[in-house]
C-alpha cells in the first residue's frame, strides 16, 4: 500500500510588503506626523527677513548713485557712475534721469553734479547740527547754573524764543501771554529792545504796545524807552514780576553782528537773590564759548 506524506507542504513564502509610492505616502500618513521629503535634508525654518523686505532696492541705489556723485568735485560720466556702484547701465542711466528731474542732480556736458534739492538738504543737516550744538550747550548752562535757560532773537521785527532748556526740578516760565507781543514786560523782551536803535523799537511798540500784565509790569511807553536806554553795552537785564507773578527773570545780550541776541534765565520769585549772581555766571559762560555760538547761531 502506498505511504502517504502526512507533513505539512511548504507553503511558498509570502510576498514582501508592498512598498507604497511618494504619491500614496502621504494619505497613510497618520495626522499628527506629516510627511517629510527625505530626498534631501530638512533645513530648518529661517525666520523671515522683515528688514530686508521693506527695503526698497531703487531708493537704495539712488542713494548711492548721490553718493558716488558727491564724491566727484568735477562731475562724473553716466557710465562711470554706474561702474562704480555696481549698477547696470540701462538702470543707472533711468536713476539718473529721475534724479535730474527731481533737481538732486543736474546734467552738464554730459557730467552729473549734485543738484540744488542735494545742497538743501546738506544745508538742512548743517542747521540741524548747529540747532543741536545750541541746545546742549544750553543744557550745560542750566545744569551748572541750576535754572531754566533761554536762546532768543529778534528776527523780521519779532522777538523769538528759539530755544529753551529745562527740567522737571527747574521749570521754564508758563508763556501765559505771547513772549512775542509782550516784549516790554520780560528780560528777554528788554535785552533785545536796548540792542536796536530807536526807530526799530517804536516801531516794535507800535505794532506790540506796552500794557499791564502783573502790577509790577512797566505802565507806558516813554518809562520803557528810558529804562532800555540806559542799560549799558554788555550788562544783563532783569525784571521782577512784571510779566508773570512769582517769576524773576534776567538776560545776557549777545553781539551777532547786526543781530539781536540773548540768553537769559529765570528763578522763582523767593529766589531773587541769585538772580543777578546767576546772571553773571550765564554772561561768564556765555563769554567762554561766544566763538562757537556766533557760528551755531548764524542759522
Amino acid at each position: 500500500m502506498a505511504t502517504v506524506d502526512t507533513a505539512p507542504a511548504e507553503r511558498p513564502a509570502p510576498p514582501a510588503p508592498r512598498v507604497p509610492s511618494r504619491s500614496m505616502a502621504l494619505p497613510a500618513q497618520p495626522r499628527s506626523a506629516p510627511a517629510v521629503d527625505r530626498t534631501r535634508p530638512r533645513v530648518p525654518e529661517q525666520p523671515p527677513a522683515r528688514t530686508a523686505q521693506t527695503l526698497i532696492g531703487s531708493v537704495q541705489r539712488a542713494m548711492r548713485l548721490l553718493e558716488t556723485v558727491a564724491g566727484h568735485e568735477h562731475g562724473a560720466p553716466a557710465k562711470q557712475l554706474a561702474r562704480e556702484t555696481g549698477l547696470a547701465l540701462p538702470t543707472a542711466y533711468h536713476l539718473l534721469r529721475t534724479l535730474v528731474h527731481e533737481g538732486y542732480l543736474y546734467r552738464d556736458k554730459g557730467l552729473f553734479f549734485l543738484g540744488e534739492a542735494a545742497e538743501r538738504l546738506s544745508s538742512g543737516g548743517a542747521a540741524q547740527k548747529r540747532r543741536s550744538t545750541i541746545a546742549d550747550t544750553l543744557a550745560q548752562w542750566r545744569d551748572s547754573i541750576g535754572a531754566p535757560v533761554y536762546y532768543a532773537m529778534y528776527r523780521d521785527g519779532e522777538i523769538e524764543v528759539m530755544c529753551v532748556s529745562d527740567t522737571p526740578g527747574t521749570p521754564a516760565a508758563e508763556e501765559w501771554a505771547s513772549f512775542r507781543e509782550t516784549g516790554h514786560a520780560h528780560a528777554i523782551g528788554q535785552c533785545l529792545l536796548s540792542q536796536l536803535d530807536e526807530g526799530a523799537r517804536r516801531d516794535h511798540l507800535a505794532r506790540h504796545p506796552v500794557r499791564s500784565l502783573t502790577p509790577y509790569t512797566v505802565r507806558d511807553e516813554h518809562t520803557l524807552l528810558r529804562r532800555v536806554d540806559r542799560v549799558g553795552r554788555m550788562q544783563p537785564v532783569t525784571e521782577h514780576q512784571e510779566y508773570a507773578l512769582g517769576t524773576v527773570c534776567a538776560a545776557v545780550p549777545l553781539t551777532m553782528g547786526a543781530t539781536a541776541v540773548t540768553m537769559a534765565l529765570s528763578l522763582p520769585a523767593h529766589q531773587a537773590g541769585r538772580l543777578l549772581p546767576a546772571a553773571r555766571q550765564l554772561q561768564i559762560e556765555v563769554g567762554r564759548r561766544v566763538g562757537s555760538l556766533a557760528l551755531a547761531i548764524s542759522i
